[in-house]
């Protein structure tokens, strides 16, 4: 009993020079900090999943019933060409779309019947950029409460690489993710050529019937060859990751857009003696359990 009395006036000793010497003190007797429950939700919180996407939702939008987002509209319009345009009350431009996009596809099926595999190819990317330019213009045309708005930011990034920093207004960040992927992707054709090559050379050198007589043996070409595949998979790893990289960037910092910190940063450091709720009154202070600690606050 001696040992715990003396603990105890030593406690409130520490507890009272603190407090004077101290600018604040304060003392804690909140019950929460003793009762709190961290696992509180309610289990059909807990279990419930949220609808990334509902085909009742987006045709509901379509009829003007609902307010759509813009992340639902574009799925929905990526497969159901032309909804983003009834969405956004453009109807005048539905000709446009799917006259573009079916005369792309018409002609490309139409010149390969033909033999003419080029005009084929070029008939179906014309369709691939009618179709590209209708979901770009879905989401030029989508009109936010708010600016910059995260799903827009992102959905600029995925259709053109660098347009959501534009967007977000951060210019200075274009050039750098630009010259990433620009690099990634000459990197990625140069070690292919080379890929190429040495594969050609480890073809014919490793032939029975083949006369080459080249600088290269056949193990030598089989290393080259492996050496610069792997490096040509490197270089298209490091191009998705920086498109991938500004994708996450623009949404992020269009979160972050309205963020500030002043320069009017303080901080306030106090003791603050702690004692279970309500035990100082019921069991008296030798019986109570009391901790000392220090407070701190940051203002920003």
């Amino acid at each position: 009993m001696t040992g715990r009395l003396s603990l105890l006036l030593a406690t409130l000793a520490v507890a009272t020079a603190a407090a004077f010497f101290a600018p604040s003190a304060a003392a804690q007797f909140r019950e929460e900090a003793f009762s709190q429950q961290y696992n509180s939700d309610d289990p059909s919180q807990q279990d419930s999943v949220e609808v990334l996407f509902s085909l009742k939702e987006y045709f509901g939008g379509l009829g003007h019933k609902n307010e759509l987002k813009v992340g639902n509209m574009f799925a929905g319009s990526a497969v159901f060409i032309g909804g983003s345009q009834i969405y956004n009350r453009q109807y005048w431009k539905l000709p446009i779309v799917y006259g573009t996009i079916g005369a792309g596809l018409g002609g490309g099926f139409y010149f390969r019947s033909r033999g003419d595999t080029k005009a084929s190819t070029l008939c179906f990317i014309g369709a691939g950029v009618a179709y590209w330019a209708t979901l770009m213009d879905g989401v030029v045309s989508y009109r936010p409460n708010d600016y910059p708005h995260a799903g827009k930011a992102t959905l600029y990034s995925i259709l053109v690489p660098g347009l959501g920093q534009i967007y977000n207004k951060e210019y200075w960040k274009v050039p750098i993710y630009i010259g990433g992927m620009v690099a990634g992707l000459h990197y990625y054709f140069t070690f292919s050529k080379s890929f190429e090559r040495f594969r050609n050379i480890y073809i014919e050198a490793s032939s029975a019937d083949s006369s080459y007589d080249g600088p290269f043996t056949a193990d030598q070409a089989l290393y080259y060859r492996n050496i610069y595949r792997r490096y040509r998979d490197y270089s298209l790893l490091a191009t998705a990751a920086v498109y991938l990289l500004q994708i996450i960037d623009a949404n992020v910092f269009s979160y972050m857009h309205g963020f500030e910190v002043n320069d009017d940063i303080s901080m306030r450091v106090g003791p603050a003696v702690m004692l279970p709720d309500n035990q100082l009154a019921s069991a008296g202070l030798a019986g109570g359990n009391v901790g000392v600690g220090l407070r701190l606050g940051i203002n920003f």
